[in-house]
């Protein structure tokens, strides 16, 4: 208030001091004063209009994150497995945020302002509102999701009130519209527009949606939907800057293809566009579709034949004093390579343990660059670890010293225990956890990589499988439960059949631990064998 209203006192004292001294003497220079006061009073007015039009706003935002925030609270976890929920968390404190913080400051708060900088170091960026978005998309293609399945929170197995709207889709479309991402642009502008079209109230015009989609489009090498597209900017908006040419341009491109290949012209397809309308690009990844179609259960080698093969039993780790009495459950998973999974490997109490020690620490997963041998991280592996030493708790002593009773295997040169956390997306595409040659130096002091203990700490509402390309297995998170296989033949060659991925989280939060056992220490526990494949 002070500000604005300096600036009408002083427009006042201009006028008063530019007429000072003919003031009473002449009515024309006061009647403009009239004149100009009853402009300041208007200014006056629309200032008050506006601090009323923004505290209504305010009103609004508070309402409704008021309603949210208890929504959230009440159980953060369950609320922020669904990754619509988790992709919308992000995109309100690193955008929406923003912007209601802008607003605020035009009629500055200091307490507001105060609380929002202290806080500010710990919301999200663009990059983070950038991989949410990122992780959606990645769900949408291993699960086959069209958009209006993200959008109206329609996942498998799940529904809620969890909806994106129309400036939520577009913003998704220009995320992946900035990264050259034309296929999933597309597919969101398209979704944009769908709802915009059914009479959803958005900021966004359907002249930007249009201007976006036509692009993309033809991005995608269709020029007649391009076209019609572009039509339908320049109806929407004669005026826009860009469509006109844009449409002379497409429709000589679509001239000159026609008379190149000697066609008639084909109008564009009157079908709305959806997934599966346009190829997706390939990618670095060769075993790609191979790897989504176990991630939905689809493509499993698993017959009646192999299935006859698979038994259970109880697991005394060679006459482990510790597990005479109360022997491990052991399942078959998988006869060749053998993959066994052991129940009630670890308690709830054990789980929350190890949970509550990892949590400080969770940092974004890292892998070896083959290339410099320097830790970094991928868009392959998206995931926060933390690594436990045996000392900290003893929990963790106890953890590691029954994975050694299991196995029989030493675990006094395997690595520290890894915690690792999937949420949104969260996902490690298919790799081998055996490093192949020339090693790194490490590798030279306890050697490769000889085993994975896996423990599962979670159950997964959807997704979150453990699947083998190579074989066709899949694997699905139990609590509790842990899996184990060896990723070396006994002649210290990698068995490359043991190339597997962690499929992305759908909808839950997925926590595992895993003991990476090595070579080294093994010589007596695990006797090479005579030929490379033993």
């Amino acid at each position: 208030m002070r500000n604005h209203a300096f600036c009408i006192s002083w427009v006042l004292l201009c006028c008063c001091w530019s007429t000072h001294g003919e003031i009473f003497t002449s009515i024309g220079q006061m009647t403009d004063l009239i004149h100009t006061e009853k402009e300041l009073v208007q200014s006056l007015r629309e200032y008050i209009k506006a601090e009323e039009s923004k505290l209504t706003a305010v009103k609004s935002w508070a309402s409704k994150l008021d309603a949210l925030t208890r929504l959230a609270t009440s159980d953060p976890e369950g609320y922020l497995a669904h990754p619509v929920n988790a992709y919308k968390l992000m995109k309100r404190l690193n955008t929406e945020w923003s912007e209601l913080e802008s607003l605020v400051l035009q009629n500055p708060s200091d307490g507001f302002i105060g609380n929002i900088s202290v806080h500010r170091q710990y919301f999200p960026d663009a990059e983070d509102e950038t991989g949410a978005a990122k992780a959606l998309m990645r769900l949408q293609d291993t699960y086959q999701l069209d958009s209006e399945a993200f959008s109206k929170g329609k996942l498998p197995g799940v529904h809620s009130n969890a909806v994106l709207t129309v400036d939520d889709c577009f913003d998704m479309g220009k995320t992946a519209y900035n990264d050259a991402d034309y296929y999933h642009a597309v597919l969101w502008f398209q979704q944009a527009l769908k709802q915009l079209d059914d009479g959803e109230e958005a900021v966004v015009t359907k002249a930007e949606i249009l201007d976006y989609l036509s692009y993309s489009v033809y991005q995608m090498g269709d020029i007649p939907r391009a076209i019609e597209l572009t039509r339908r900017l320049v109806a929407v908006d004669p005026s826009h800057e860009r469509a006109g040419g844009n449409l002379r341009y497409f429709e000589r491109l679509l001239s000159k293809q026609l008379n190149e290949m000697n066609q008639a012209y084909q109008p564009a397809s009157e079908e709305p566009i959806q997934l599966g309308t346009y190829t997706r690009p390939k990618d670095h990844l060769p075993e790609r579709e191979s790897y989504e179609a176990l991630c939905r259960g689809e493509g499993l080698q698993m017959t009646e034949a192999r299935r006859s093969r698979l038994f259970c039993r109880y697991q005394d780790g060679r006459g482990s004093p510790r597990l005479l009495l109360k022997p491990m459950k052991e399942e078959d998973e998988w006869d060749s390579p053998h993959i066994v999974r052991y129940l009630e490997m670890l308690s709830d109490e054990e789980i929350e343990k190890i949970k509550e020690l990892a949590k400080p620490r969770l940092a974004r997963a890292t892998v070896r660059d083959p290339k410099t041998g320097v830790l970094t991280t991928a868009n392959y592996r998206v995931s926060k670890s933390a690594w436990l030493e045996a000392e900290e708790d003893p929990v963790i002593e106890r953890v590691n010293q029954r994975i050694e009773d299991i196995t029989g295997l030493t675990v006094q040169t395997a690595e520290l225990l890894q915690v690792a956390n999937y949420g949104v997306g969260g996902q490690y595409e298919p790799h081998f956890d055996f490093s192949r040659r020339p090693f790194d130096i490490s590798l030279k002091v306890d050697g490769n990589r000889l085993a994975t203990f896996l423990n599962y700490m979670s159950d997964v509402e959807a997704g979150g499988a453990t699947v083998f390309p190579d074989f066709g297995a899949a694997i699905w998170p139990r609590k509790g439960t842990s899996v184990f296989w060896y990723n070396l033949f006994r002649s210290g060659e990698g068995d490359y059949r043991t190339r597997h991925a962690a499929c992305p989280v759908l909808v839950g939060s997925k926590w595992v631990s895993n003991k990476w056992i090595h070579e080294r220490g093994q010589e007596f526990r695990r006797p090479c064998g005579l030929t490379e494949v033993d």
